[in-house]
């Protein structure tokens, strides 16, 4: 792979980047959309402002390796192969959605793709991510579990005794830090004594690397050099992906805890404007490719809104279906 030395990657690559970067905002700019007209029901967290961090460190993973995400996960879900169809008619809570429509946006769920899904609890995946790198440990499968949280999460017991096993264990984790500094509402500095949470992962003896979230072809190097490591027998590995979203913690939230004017200067970061800027600034995209870019992500989200407005509801006599309870116990 040639890289071109102004974008700091082979300039097709770059396109496949900018790409996936492009099906994530629009998918979640329509889910936005759909959930303002009661299309999209109960909890909806979006990824707008992050695509960079999920996008670069996908790319560095083989099939046969897993992933466990945050609630805000349809970017990741969408990434690592899940069909936008069935993300949607999840949203939709209908049958054909990924997890029968009994999970919803927050508990996306893939078993094909070694999708191990969203959790609604903060720091609820971490303890599953070491669980699945333990079983690869003991297979003799050289796979590396990627493992995706939030600032907020590092404050969770469950964070520390995970990483501590890890590192302990020598497990083939990558733990992916999306420091997006807000955690669910709340300032990093005044709910972290340590900001600098890669220097916290390091105490347990973890390699831990800061990354500028917000530049796609940084984040794909690091988890890269990371998965490498990882896959050589080094043992665990923490990136702090530094980020922000740009929109609100959830649909319900009415974010009065930051600035107006913070939020504007992080979008004039925005992954994707920058590195499309960095691609024309390379000449290896033109008018017309963007053009056609946009109009791949356009057809494939409403394909999915397609297939999730035609999805049948699940039968009523199925509701009791995977729901533990007395009166199903014979």
């Amino acid at each position: 792979m040639s890289v071109d030395s102004e974008l700091g990657v082979d300039p097709k690559h770059g396109i496949h980047l900018l790409r996936q970067m492009l099906r994530v905002r629009r998918f979640e700019e329509k889910c936005v959309e759909l959930y303002s007209a009661e299309k999209i029901r109960g909890f909806l967290h979006v990824y707008i402002g992050e695509e960079a961090v999920a996008t670069g460190v996908l790319e560095a993973l083989d099939r046969e390796d897993s992933v466990v995400t945050t609630y805000r996960e349809h970017g990741h879900a969408l990434l690592r192969g899940v069909s936008a169809e069935k993300v949607m008619a999840e949203m939709y809570g209908k049958v054909d959605g990924c997890s029968r429509g009994r999970g919803g946006s927050m508990h996306l769920f893939d078993k094909a793709t070694r999708f191990f899904g969203g959790n609604a609890i903060v720091g609820g995946g971490i303890p599953l991510a070491i669980g699945v790198a333990l079983a690869d440990k003991l297979r003799g499968d050289n796979h590396v579990t990627a493992c995706f949280f939030g600032d907020g999460a590092v404050a969770e017991g469950e964070f520390h005794e995970s990483i501590n096993l890890a590192a302990l264990w020598k497990l083939p984790v990558l733990f992916c830090c999306e420091n997006n500094l807000y955690a669910m509402g709340t300032a990093i500095e005044r709910a972290q004594s340590q900001t600098d949470l890669a220097l916290k992962a390091a105490s347990y003896g973890v390699p831990s690397w800061p990354v500028d979230g917000m530049d796609v072809v940084a984040v794909e190097n690091a988890a890269r050099r990371a998965v490498e490591a990882i896959k050589a027998g080094g043992g665990p590995y923490f990136l702090e992906l530094r980020t922000y979203r740009f929109r609100a913690h959830s649909m319900f939230d009415p974010e009065l805890y930051r600035d107006k004017v913070e939020v504007k200067e992080w979008m004039k970061r925005d992954p994707i404007t920058v590195f499309t800027e960095r691609l024309r600034g390379a000449e290896a995209i033109s008018h017309d490719d963007l053009t056609a870019l946009e109009r791949e992500a356009a057809d494939e989200v409403a394909r999915a809104v397609a297939f999730a407005e035609a999805s049948t509801d699940e039968p009523v006599e199925q509701l009791t279906r995977f729901v533990y309870s007395e009166a199903n116990v014979s």
